[in-house]
Formats: C-alpha cells, structure tokens, sequence
C-alpha cells in the first residue's frame, strides 16, 4: 500500500507540475508572426551544434539585466522560442538557453555578425577573428585543397594562421549548415504595437531623467557589439578577409552618402575581401546609432575625419530607404 500510494502521488505531480503545464504553454506562447521555422541545413547546424557542445559555454537567452544589452535589442519572452520542436521524440533539446557565458550570447547573433565568412573564420580558427578568444578551432570540419573545385566555399584564413601557405581552405558541408544555425538566430521584431520588455538601465534611466533631451548613443559601445569583430578593436581588420578602418578614404572622406550606404546595406567587390553583410539594416540600426558609429571611427586610431552631423545622415537614409 505505500508502494502504490508514492507511486500514485507521484504520478499525480508529475502530470500537474510537468506535463499538464507544458502543454498549456504551448497554447498559451505562439510565435511571433515574423518567426521563421529552421530549413533542413539550420536543423542539421542545431544538432552539430549540440553535439559539438556548443551549448557548455554560449547561452541564447537575452536577460533584462544591463549586462546583456550588447547580446540582444531587447530581453527574451517566451514566444521567442516558441516556434522551436523537439529534437526527436526522447530528446528536448528545443530551447538551447545554456546556464554559462565563458563565450558571448548568441540569441541575435545572426543580427549581431551576419557575415559568413567572419563565422567560417572564427569557426576555423577563432583567434584570427578575435585575438582575445579561448574558443577551441573547429578545423576538422574544414578541408586542405590545393585547387578550388565548382561548388567549393573558400574560407579566406590570414597566412599567419595557416599550416599550410599554399592550401585552400575549404568549408565542409558541416561547417556550413553550422554557420546556416548561427546566422538563422535572430530575435525576431516584435508585433507592431507591443512594447518591448525594457532593460534595467533603461528603466533606470527613466526615473533619473524624465523628459530630458537624449544625446547620440555611445559609439565605441556600438563598434566594439557591431563592428569590432571584423574590423578588430584596433580598426586595422584582417588582411585577406576584412579591411582596415583605420586610414580608410571612406571613413575619413566627405562623401557621406557612401559611407552610411555601406554601413546600412552593406558592400560587395573589393578586391582581397569578402563581402561585408547589411549590418545596419540587420540590427535596424537608427540615424543616432549611425551617426555615433562614424564619429566613433573617423575620431579613432588616427583617423582625422570631421564630426558628422545627425541631420544629414537622417537625410542619408530617407533616401536608402
């Protein structure tokens, strides 16, 4: 009789404090209308990312604490992760959160870094993206080639960090749908509107200056979440894979219009590079957060650049879009 009374009692926990709540979340937290289910390669990126143990140093969960505003535009909410499925039916490894971050955040990485080829270098060897990183190199999901073939994907490694000068570096088809998980995490924009949760400081900041006039945001803040990983804290970029800041025509030039076109949409065909993403248009940057950037880089590492005025980059990008 007691056997059967645990079990029983056990039972009954296990259907009204598991079970029963599960399913009434997935009624209740629909996803958001702009959310987007993982396509066959990002689903292949999420197991390898699982069974490379991604999860042990990077969480995917943007908390409302001050700490965690270069990771997301705004905290998590349960719809966030409501468009995720089971793995298969023993394993729910849905809602990768983590509980550590000895690496960044990565819930709007996607956003945050959308080049691919910074992530196939960083996933090659993290050092030559970040000189700080303790990231171990995930090599073995790239090949040695001494020609290209139709259909490869070169990775374009500084020679410092190279084994082999004369090698290629070739992306396996598991390097890419890894780099297709990561670029696929994005926090999605909320319903037209919703208010945001809003971070700590800014609820902080509310209470300390009601009304007052808001000045441009931080710029090097900006550049160091936005930028730096490519173009590096030193503005020096990477040769052979992204250009330097520092000394740039563009950055220290008058031409405005080209300047805030390549920040907000991105740029294709210089010779040596790759291509460099949407940045701002992806992390829906603001004519403040564009004008705090270029001030940012054309008053850094010697660069001689005047102070650009918001006004005119507001103009910039009425017409972009």
């Amino acid at each position: 009789m007691l056997f059967w009374s645990a079990l029983l009692f056990f039972l009954f926990l296990t259907l009204n404090i598991a079970i029963l709540p599960a399913f009434q979340n997935q009624q209740i937290y629909q996803p958001l209308p702009d959310a987007k289910p993982l396509t066959k390669e990002q689903k292949a990126g999420k197991a390898l990312y699982v069974a490379n143990g991604c999860i042990a140093c990077h969480t995917q969960q943007v908390r409302g604490v001050d700490m965690d505003t270069p990771f997301g535009s705004r905290p998590n909410i349960p719809s966030d992760y409501a468009v995720n499925d089971r793995t298969d039916f023993w394993r729910n490894t849905a809602n990768l959160l983590g509980s550590e971050r000895t690496g960044p955040d990565l819930t709007n990485i996607g956003s945050r870094q959308p080049s691919q080829d910074w992530q196939l270098v960083h996933l090659y060897q993290p050092r030559a993206a970040v000189k700080e990183s303790i990231m171990p190199a995930f090599q073995w999901m790239f090949k040695e080639k001494d020609f290209l073939e139709k259909g490869d994907v070169e990775v374009k490694v500084p020679p410092e960090f190279l084994k082999n000068k004369n090698k290629k570096i070739v992306a396996t088809q598991d390097a890419m749908n890894l780099v297709a998980y990561l670029l696929s995490l994005k926090q999605v924009k909320l319903p037209e509107g919703v208010a945001p949760v809003e971070f700590l400081y800014k609820q902080k900041e509310k209470k300390a200056a009601a009304g007052a006039a808001s000045n441009l945001p931080d710029g090097a803040e900006l550049f160091t979440a936005n930028c730096a990983t490519c173009h590096q804290a030193t503005g020096e970029g990477l040769p052979g894979a992204f250009p330097p800041l520092k000394g740039s025509p563009i950055v220290n030039g008058d031409d405005l219009d080209v300047y805030v076109n390549i920040i907000m949409t991105g740029y294709t065909g210089r010779p040596g590079y790759g291509p460099m993403p949407a940045v701002g248009k992806n992390a829906n940057f603001t004519a403040e957060m564009v004008t705090a950037i270029m001030n940012h880089e054309r008053s850094s590492w010697g660069n001689t650049g005047k102070p650009v005025d918001l006004e005119k980059v507001k103009t910039i990008m009425e017409k972009i879009k």
